[in-house]
């Protein structure tokens, strides 16, 4: 199902008049005369008649362009918003209001009815998964790479002494073997990448301190959970931690992009 142009419906242009005459199948990709969207509407809906369409102008639900001589200019998206209106009235019988009411949801970006269902309104979308974002099964993996730190600058492009500083402040640590995995080198990596915008070591503290702080905010929640699961002959749970810690990083995600939109 199409969604309805952005452009305002406030305004009502006056009365002109129109060429009630048009290709019988009308094109589709530029500006179309009233006649010109009667015929291809037509097609559809047999009993539409121009006093028709000039009817729901005037309720302000759709809003056609007008020429300097004031005749108007339907655009490919007021055809298919009218094709909505006709048809939210043919097969769901709604009325006007609620028309107006679906017309402005659509507008705000709220999506069709799954499948075109007779009688839903549009809903908010279900939202689907950022596939830049790790999931659980990628916070849980471990990997077999170990790395020495010279393996680590060189793969990272790090000079010693931006090494050294990531180690300083705690973003760079090696394991219990004195190796660096392939977080390690990510790390060291988007590191080197914000280096090149003048962002240092020093300045990056903050990321390892609001990690550490995010693992034991879910360790708090976890423990008690993992407690009552330890029951005398009850399998051992599945432990809830990388995924939780998922939908961090997801909300950490989507805060950023909220308060980008807002600027």
């Amino acid at each position: 199902m199409p969604v309805p142009p952005s452009n305002p419906r406030n305004a009502r242009p006056p009365a002109a008049p129109d060429h009630p005459t048009g290709p019988s199948a009308g094109p589709t990709t530029g500006p179309l005369t009233i006649g010109a969207v009667l015929a291809v509407l037509a097609r559809d809906f047999p009993d539409i008649t121009i006093s028709k369409i000039r009817f729901l102008e005037a309720e302000g639900l759709v809003a056609p362009e007008r020429t300097g001589a004031g005749y108007r200019r339907f655009s490919p998206d007021d055809l298919e918003r009218l094709r909505y209106i006709l048809t939210a009235q043919r097969d769901r019988f709604w009325p006007l209001k609620v028309i107006r009411e679906a017309l402005d949801k659509l507008e705000r970006g709220l999506e069709p009815a799954p499948g075109g269902g007779t009688s839903s309104r549009p809903q908010v979308p279900i939202g689907a998964g950022d596939p830049d974002l790790p999931t659980a099964f990628d916070l849980s993996r471990r990997s077999d790479l170990q790395l020495t730190d010279v393996e680590v600058r060189d793969a990272s492009g790090l000079d010693k002494p931006t090494f050294e500083a990531l180690s300083t402040y705690g973003l760079l640590r090696p394991d219990p073997s004195g190796h660096y995995g392939d977080a390690a080198l990510a790390v060291a990596r988007a590191a080197g990448a914000l280096a090149a915008y003048g962002i240092e070591p020093r300045h990056l503290r903050p990321f390892r301190t609001a990690a550490d702080r995010e693992i034991g905010l879910v360790q708090q929640v976890v423990s008690p959970i993992r407690g009552r699961n330890r029951a005398p002959g009850r399998a051992a749970p599945r432990d809830p931690t990388p995924q939780i810690l998922a939908e961090c990083i997801a909300l950490h995600t989507a805060l950023v992009k909220a308060g980008l939109a807002a600027d």
